[in-house]
């Protein structure tokens, strides 16, 4: 007699990739990796910033978030408390040293949902090679915050697309965008990819966590087009920057070029991956169909042959029909169907992931030179920070997906790719890597009793006081030793001449080139000084751009 247990086909799990933890210590490289990049590097005016920011009390750090920078007060906010600690270069940056590790360990476990494991740590192995995350993350600023909240937003949305009936996944995905919104106001360009997810069966739930989330962004967009004016120095720019966007999320010409063209692959990948999980899920949903015919089969014509095994077959046949709808229903979850519910389920969006990722990686700079041109000039290069985790990880499939030898490829990868990108790392971790060398000026400075020192910009003195170990010259401009409550300069005095008064030599420092002080009216103190009766003396450059200059005034 047939019985349930012979006609059933052997029971066989949907094919999943196994649900285990990403390697902790990824995380801890892409830590090591962007803490390193702080070098010898001093801080700069924007990291300045942080600090001025971060110092003040909450209802001052409210009004000048009224003023200027008001996008950023969410990480002002964050930094104040850190900031209670010390103020150190290496502490002040610890933040996004860690923030790039956060970022690391979601890359690899979002590569393993996508593809494997494999692929999630080729990833982020590439991800920590890359000086762009060396300098991002050893930079008091948030721009290491926004890589890590987006991430982590994409995380958070295979997992909510993966099982859209749990409303605690929506949440955290909701949660997810509204941290994005929160850490810097370009990270929201990002947001369209994921659009490309939208499905019948998701569509409100999506739609409701991503309004929710982007509330901080309407809050803070509306904050920060009042103070557009704080970013009135970006010049206009054409479609040619894209031509460098390699570099920019790179942060290395040659090695974000050989990425670009694996992210290429790496999206065929993923591709065709998903196409052959759907090809093999309607294989087994076919052959699960026909099994559960023949049972039914078998069942009828023992029921026929002897009426007192009828309850027996009977049975046999409900078992073998639940076998079958069981394993159909499994085979229908691989592929993205459940048979039951008619809801569509994560494995149907594989395909999709390959154009969401590539979303991720080119929209934010089609999207930021939109608004560059119709709103205002707002094209820099480290608002697309945001870029380098999809780029990694696109490369880091393009390797997983290599019929054989994955592993000595990706070995490969990153030691070339960090042989492509030794300068760079190297030019990061200089004295003067973030471009605004202050203690170079402060040895320049060779201050003689009396001299006196002028700021071409105000909230440089923020710097020079930061650094200073010894006698600096005589601030005869400061009228308080608080900064300005609606911005970072500090108040000063507009008579120039008279401060300078019974002085024979004035040291004047300012940001950008020789050029820009001496030869044109852009640095209105060097003007002022001349018009007091001074001379030029000497004047030197840090050298990279834009760079500090030194001057020193003579009396004629």
């Amino acid at each position: 007699m047939t019985t349930a247990a012979t006609l059933a086909p052997p029971a066989r799990r949907p094919a999943e990739r196994p649900h285990t933890s990403p390697p902790w210590w990824m995380a801890l490289v892409g830590a090591v990796a962007g803490f390193s990049g702080t070098g010898s590097a001093t801080l700069n005016g924007d990291e300045l910033a942080t600090i001025s920011a971060a110092s003040r009390s909450l209802s001052g750090m409210f009004e000048l978030a009224r003023h200027i920078d008001g996008h950023f007060l969410p990480y002002y906010l964050f930094m104040h408390f850190w900031a209670k600690a010390g103020t150190s270069e290496l502490w002040l940056r610890l933040p996004s040293a860690v923030a790039i590790g956060v970022a690391a360990w979601f890359l690899v476990d979002l590569g393993r949902r996508l593809h494997s494991t494999r692929a999630g740590v080729i990833a982020a192995g590439i991800f920590a090679i890359l000086p762009s995350v060396s300098y991002y993350g050893a930079f008091a600023r948030s721009y290491a915050f926004a890589a890590a909240a987006v991430v982590f937003s994409f995380w958070a949305l295979h997992r909510a697309v993966e099982r859209p009936g749990v409303v605690r996944r929506w949440v955290l995905y909701g949660v997810a965008v509204a941290l994005v919104c929160s850490t810097h106001l370009f990270a929201v360009l990002v947001l369209p990819a994921q659009l490309l997810l939208l499905r019948r069966a998701v569509a409100v739930r999506m739609l409701a966590a991503l309004a929710v989330g982007c509330v901080p962004a309407a809050v803070l967009g509306l904050i920060g087009y009042g103070e557009r004016h704080a970013i009135s120095w970006i010049p206009e720019r054409g479609p040619e920057v894209w031509l460098k966007f390699p570099k920019m999320a790179s942060g290395a010409t040659a090695l974000g070029v050989v990425l670009f063209a694996m992210a290429l692959a790496g999206a065929v990948v993923l591709w065709r991956t998903a196409r052959r999980a759907d090809q093999a899920s309607a294989t087994d949903q076919a052959s699960a169909t026909e099994k559960a015919s023949a049972a039914e089969k078998a069942s009828a014509t023992e029921k026929a042959s002897a009426a007192e095994k009828a309850s027996a077959a009977e049975k046999a046949s409900a078992a073998e029909k639940a076998s079958a709808a069981d394993q159909a229903s499994g085979v229908g979850r691989a592929s993205g169907v459940d048979k039951a519910s008619g809801t569509e389920k994560a494995g149907g969006a594989d395909k999709v992931w390959a154009p969401v990722l590539a979303g991720w990686l080119v929209l934010p700079p089609v999207l930021l030179l939109a608004v560059s041109l119709l709103v205002t000039p707002a094209y820099v290069d480290r608002y697309l920070f945001v870029t380098a985790p999809a780029l990694a990880l696109l490369a880091g499939l393009a390797v997983a997906g290599l019929p054989r030898f994955q592993g000595v490829a990706a070995v490969l990868v990153v030691a070339v790719g960090f042989g492509l990108a030794f300068s760079e790392h190297a030019e990061v971790r200089e004295e003067n890597g973030r471009f605004e060398n202050i203690p170079w000026a402060l040895r320049v400075i060779k201050a003689e009793p009396e001299d006196a020192i002028v700021y071409g910009q105000s909230q440089l003195r923020a710097g020079f006081e930061y650094y200073a170990d010894s006698l600096m010259p005589v601030d005869v401009l400061l009228a308080g030793s608080a900064p300005d409550p609606d911005g970072f300069g500090y108040p000063e005095g507009s008579d120039v001449s008279g401060a300078l008064e019974g002085r024979e030599r004035v040291w004047v420092v300012w940001r950008g080139t020789k050029q820009a002080g001496l030869n044109n009216d852009s640095i209105a103190r060097v003007g002022q000084v001349e018009q007091a009766g001074f001379e030029l003396s000497v004047a030197k450059h840090s050298g990279d751009l834009p760079g500090l200059t030194v001057a020193l005034f003579t009396r004629r």
